[in-house]
Formats: structure tokens, sequence, C-alpha cells
């Protein structure tokens, strides 16, 4: 499949009173047209930073280091564009679906509104007929029902299934060739959930979307991922298709996060001990290995390299 982002020891640096912090810390990965990236971790382990980091909104004095290239045929590297060249490419190359729409969304704009400013962001010179035609296109690929009624609406009358339709919709408005999605059916009941995460299984094949969907929930990244990166304290410690890290995962972080999760059969969870370090006290060596029960001497003398697993399996651990 064609390459369309590669990110190569990707590093976002933060000052602190403490001094500079890595909430990204050399992180090496990859998406192809119309794949699935599902990006995991506790909260804390950079995930949502690092989507900041591809949409150029980090927070102001980080510092951005290594590569992230976009769309292997233009190679348009997204670490070294200036703030004007980010308004062409955020949103229409590169679009983002945040985890609550209700702080993303206009509360006294109406919601057709809201993505018609979207489309003339980016194409100022289309009329407005042409506008609110793509507009109404954008609300039935985000399976909207009723989309001239729910057009003329303010977010407040949608329920939150709605609404994150209605977030989709402004996202697929420019249409980009990367769709990022940060926890997007998080506060959602379970058959909302099904249906967003149908609509975007959808809408990936149709429109040869690379998706990138980033959650704490393996359940999800199971319905959803072609392959797993999973995340922690900043580095991807396992990364792999999705059969391969959820069926037979290498890292003891990776198998803890399994083990917590809950499942339909009676028995008791097994939670990881401890927490995410800080990201100014960080444990020399693996970052995991005062949580992990499997840890060595060896654990603590250097940060482990990326080891193969399988062909396309990999994790970052002396075990494997």
């Amino acid at each position: 499949m064609r390459e369309l982002l590669r990110i190569q020891a990707l590093t976002v640096e933060l000052p602190t009173a403490q001094g500079w912090v890595r909430p990204v810390n050399e992180v090496s990965l990859r998406i192809a047209v119309g794949e699935c990236l599902g990006l995991v971790g506790e909260s804390g382990s950079g995930k949502t930073m690092l989507s900041l980091a591809l949409m150029g909104l980090l927070p102001t004095g980080a510092r951005l280091k290594g590569q992230a290239i976009l769309d292997a045929t233009a190679r348009r590297e997204l670490t070294e564009l200036k703030e004007e060249e980010w308004r062409s490419v955020r949103g229409r190359e590169i679009a983002m679906i945040f985890q609550e729409p209700m702080t993303s969304l206009n509360p006294v704009m109406r919601v057709g509104r809201q993505i018609d400013e979207a489309i003339r962001a980016h194409q100022p010179e289309l009329k407005q007929d042409a506008v609110r035609k793509r507009t109404m296109t954008a609300l039935r690929q985000a399976a909207m029902g009723e989309p001239e009624r729910r057009a003329e609406q303010y977010p407040h009358q949608l329920s939150g299934g709605l609404r994150q339709r209605a977030m989709i919709a402004m996202s697929l408005a420019a249409r980009p060739k990367l769709l990022i999605a940060d926890e997007p059916t998080t506060a959602l009941d379970v058959t909302v959930q099904k249906e967003i995460l149908q609509l975007l299984q959808r809408l990936r094949g149709e429109l040869g979307l690379g998706l990138l969907f980033i959650t704490h929930d393996l359940g999800v990244v199971a319905q959803v991922a072609d392959r797993v990166a999973v995340l922690y304290a900043g580095r991807v410690v396992e990364e792999g298709p999705t059969s391969e890290v959820l069926g037979a995962p290498r890292h003891p972080y990776t198998q803890g996060l399994l083990a917590a999760s809950p499942r339909l059969e009676r028995g008791k969870l097994t939670p990881i001990p401890g927490s995410v370090p800080q990201l100014t006290a960080l444990p020399s060596g693996c970052a995991f290995s005062p949580r992990c029960s499997l840890r060595r001497s060896d654990c603590s003398v250097a940060v482990p390299d990326l080891r193969l697993a399988s062909a396309e399996h990999s994790a970052r651990c002396v075990l494997v």
C-alpha cells in the first residue's frame, strides 16, 4: 500500500520549572493510504501531544525534532512548516476529531454554518451554493439523518452522537488525506459508540482516508485498527498488526493493559501497579521497569531498543 504518513524519531520537548521534558520521545510510526493505526496508552503517555504535533498545534515554547512526512509523493515535511503554511495543511490535508465535540463546536453558531466556515477557510473562491452543497454532502457522509434540518440546529439541540457526527462532517468537509480521531467515542454510550466506529470504518474504505485512532480502550482498537502502537512515557513500547499485538503481546506493559481490560466473562481484573512516571523524574533504563513484575537488573542500564518479535511485530523489551 502507498505510504501516507511516515514519522521518524519525532520528539516534542516542553519547558517546565524542572527543565525540558519529552512527552513524545523519538517516536517512529507509519500509516498507509486507507489504513487505520491505533495508538494506545494510559493518560500521560503522549498520545494527544503526538496528535497536536501532527496538527501544528503544540503549546507555545515547544521544540520539535525528527521527521513527519505527509504523502510520500509530495513529501510535505510537517516539522518544517511555518504557521502560514500550516493553515493550508490543517483541516485540508490533516483533520482531527476531538474527544468532546461540545468544546470544539461553537455553541452560538448553527452546525451548518460552522461546516460552511471550515470549507470557506480553505476554498474562499467557492460560491455560497457550492459551499452549502459541500456541507450537505459532508453531513450525509457522516450519516447524519435529516441533514437539512440538522444543519439549522445549534450544538446544544443535538445528542452526543449527533454532535460527534457533526464534528466528523466538519473534518471531512475539506476532503483531507489523514484523519486523527482523539478518543472520539469515550463520552458516548455503547450503541452510539458502535455506530461511530462503523461510520469511521466505512469512510476509511470509501474515501481512502488514513486514520490515526487514539484511545485507551483495547476493545475499540480491536474493532477498527489494522495495526497498533502502544505508547508509554512518550515512547513506542510495542507496535505491530492488531491481531499479533493483542493476541500475543510481547511487552509487559501491553500484557498489563490487556489483563486490566474488562471482559464479558467473570474474573478479577488485574491492575498494573503504580502509575505512569512523571516526565521530570523518569527512571533510568526502561521507564516501565519500576512497575514490571518481570524486571531484571539490565532493565535499568539503558533504554531498550525495539526488538523484532516477528517480521512486522516489535517490542521495546530485553525479554524479546
